[in-house]
């Protein structure tokens, strides 16, 4: 309780910081006076870790500026030294995923163990580092899976409805992408439109794309062991 309390204050703290912070105050009112139908609507600047450049928000997007607001950079920020992509690292953070509001009833339901921990994932069934990520997942448990059926791929939209349409459509799942076995033929309405609008949403383009319980989504295929670490520390 103490430590949420604290994190809190200091959250509020650095907020306030930056409100009343004389070039944050300027840079906002310089890019929202005059470049606003450029780049969107500014929701946060903040200084980056590089001094002189700032950090500026708008919507679902990351630019970086000077402190007059002269220049405008449009890409990603390293550092080097960690070998850390700093843009992407602060994406996920600032535009994390409310997990309570997935469609969770689009998705195909895997209970592992006792269920505890949650991801969700967006999957198609010709991605080949979606299967690894299914072989993966056999070595991780106590964990509610829920796997979005996103058939980016040419053929793939035939296979969702053949799993969607069996009986048990996570079993279907499993048999396809750990065995190679295709479902039967699907006849029934699948609601695969609601899933890619989903994604597209999300901005989610490509596969496999990971979704933990904290919201951060992660780009890409990841092993059992980074997936257990991740999974712990989300579910915190």
């Amino acid at each position: 309780m103490f430590r949420t309390l604290l994190l809190l204050l200091l959250s509020a703290s650095f907020a306030h910081a930056a409100e009343t912070d004389p070039v944050i105050t300027s840079i906002k009112n310089t890019l929202q006076t005059n470049y606003e139908q450029l780049i969107g609507p500014v929701d946060q600047v903040n200084k980056s870790p590089v001094a002189g450049l700032y950090e500026v928000v708008t919507g679902d997007h990351i630019f970086y500026t000077d402190k007059t607001a002269h220049y405008l950079i449009d890409g990603s920020l390293f550092d080097l030294k960690q070998r850390k992509n700093i843009t992407e690292a602060r994406s996920r953070k600032l535009f994390a995923v409310d997990f309570a509001k997935l469609p969770l009833e689009l998705a195909v339901k895997k209970v592992k163990g006792n269920g505890s921990r949650k991801m969700a994932y967006f999957t198609d069934p010709n991605c080949g580092y979606c299967k690894k990520l299914e072989h993966e997942l056999q070595s991780v448990t106590d964990v509610t899976l829920y796997l979005f059926l996103y058939p980016i791929f040419d053929g793939s939209a035939e296979k969702v409805r053949g799993v969607m349409c069996s009986k048990s459509p996570a079993k279907a799942w499993d048999n396809l992408m750990l065995n190679g076995v295709a479902p039967a033929k699907g006849t029934c309405d699948v609601q695969t439109d609601k899933v890619m609008a989903l994604g597209k949403k999300l901005k989610v383009n490509g596969t496999p794309a990971l979704i933990f319980a904290n919201g951060q989504l992660n780009p890409g295929y990841m092993p059992a062991a980074d997936l257990n670490k991740a999974l712990e520390a989300n579910s915190k």
